[in-house]
């Protein structure tokens, strides 16, 4: 039996009074999960420059070495939806929340040991394990979310966020203090590591409702192999798209240009970056209340509105000051796209998890993939305009949002 929840928000729900009384349980594990990984991928990206030092590596050698944690994101991210289909989110939680553990110490032991291989090695387990924790994190978010008809993914990628301010913070700090990556790096292993115990122990999946049986005058020869792709789901894979490729766009160029188009010092570049995060974090924590109020789809809308305004105020601001107030506005904006995105497509009775993988999938590759490219454009063009681009995305999310609200219900 389903019962009618906040409006715009649920369909197809498992009755309340079936859910297991583990599920406070199962969000620890995820939440725990999900601010570990931000933090470890914050605590590398703050000692990038350290750990290039420690190898005495040159730019190409070291864009190498970066290479690992491209591969490593990108398969883990790719092969999440086969190995969600055969093992199920679990392992991946589990693993994503191990491997980044030893990848970090890895990096923290072997840097300063010259061990260049060894440091890729690192880095490709730190991106393989955060890609396919990422899919089974979103995954299990949008199950209990059926199970207890309440915002848990906004609230995920929050922790995410949390633990990506909290892992910068303690870098920048170690970084001022001339602290050894050899010391700081174990150290946020051993944070993490922590974290990842908290989840292993905590772990308890939602159980999901079996595939609806094909009528018997209708023979379904495909079975299980069927294909979820419907416009719908098209349509809230744009939405992730979008709103990830704004993301990405905004972590990896910011910081330069503030220091290219507005000729800002480093420090500058670096505060405006966290100033996007920070209110990436507000957005995320604050925003649950409003999508019980005004469900997914308006909040999505309004998510690509502002977004939209943030850019396109980067686009042309005339001073350093507007462009860091434009960022934050960029980064209000986007907060709840992706995961109100993720949510709506695992707002279905049989195949969430399958609709979840799809889009969360398109979502991250727009991530991995979307950055370099403006790079390109940014070369011939200029990163300003080169910003043009995710904002004409998210104004096609203005235009498409009404998907991510639209309710299915099962037969």
């Amino acid at each position: 039996m389903r019962r009618p929840g906040p409006p715009g928000w649920e369909s197809g729900r498992v009755d309340t009074q079936a859910a297991p009384p583990s599920t406070r349980l199962h969000r620890v594990a995820l939440l725990a999960t999900s601010t570990m990984t931000g933090f470890g991928i914050a605590s590398w990206i703050t000692r990038t420059p350290s750990v290039r030092a420690d190898l005495g590596a040159s730019i190409e050698a070291m864009g190498f070495v970066l290479f690992g944690l491209s591969i490593g994101s990108m398969l883990g991210i790719l092969g999440a939806g086969v190995l969600l289909r055969r093992i199920g989110p679990k392992p991946l939680i589990l693993a994503g929340g191990a491997l980044p553990v030893v990848g970090t110490l890895l990096v923290g032991l072997l840097a300063p040991a010259q061990v260049a291989a060894g440091v890729w090695a690192g880095l490709f387990l730190i991106g393989f394990g955060a890609g396919i924790a990422e899919i089974g994190l979103n995954v299990e978010a949008a199950a209990v979310e059926r199970v207890i008809a309440k915002p848990v993914v906004p609230v995920l990628h929050a922790c995410f966020s949390l633990g990506s301010v909290a892992g910068g913070i303690v870098g920048i700090a170690m970084t001022a203090a001339r602290t050894p990556v050899v010391v700081h790096l174990p150290i946020a292993a051993g944070v993490m590591a922590a974290l990842a115990l908290t989840a292993a122990l905590t772990i308890r999946p939602m159980p999901r409702p079996a595939d609806d049986p094909a009528p018997a005058s209708v023979p379904d020869p495909a079975g299980s192999r069927r294909s979820v792709i419907t416009l719908q789901l098209a349509l809230i894979a744009v939405i992730t798209l979008a709103m990830a490729f704004a993301e990405g766009a905004a972590s990896d160029w910011l910081p330069l240009l503030m220091t290219t188009d507005h000729d800002a010092p480093e420090v500058l570049g670096s505060l405006v970056f966290t100033g996007f995060a920070l209110a990436m974090l507000i957005g995320r924590s604050a925003g649950t209340p409003l999508v019980m109020r005004f469900g997914r789809g308006a909040v999505v809308r309004a998510c690509g509105i502002v977004g939209l305004v943030g850019v396109l105020a980067v686009v042309v601001s005339p001073t350093p000051i507007v462009t860091a107030a434009a960022a934050v506005v960029w980064g209000l904006g986007i907060a709840l796209g992706f995961p109100l995105a993720v949510s709506a497509a695992g707002d279905h009775p049989t195949d969430g998890d399958r609709r979840v993988s799809v889009v969360a999938t398109a979502g991250y590759v727009a991530f991995l993939v979307g950055p370099p490219a403006l790079g390109f454009l940014g070369e011939h063009l200029g990163l300003r305009l080169a910003m043009l681009v995710p904002a004409v995305l998210l104004a096609v999310t203005v235009v498409v949002a009404r998907a991510a609200g639209v309710q299915r219900s099962a037969a």
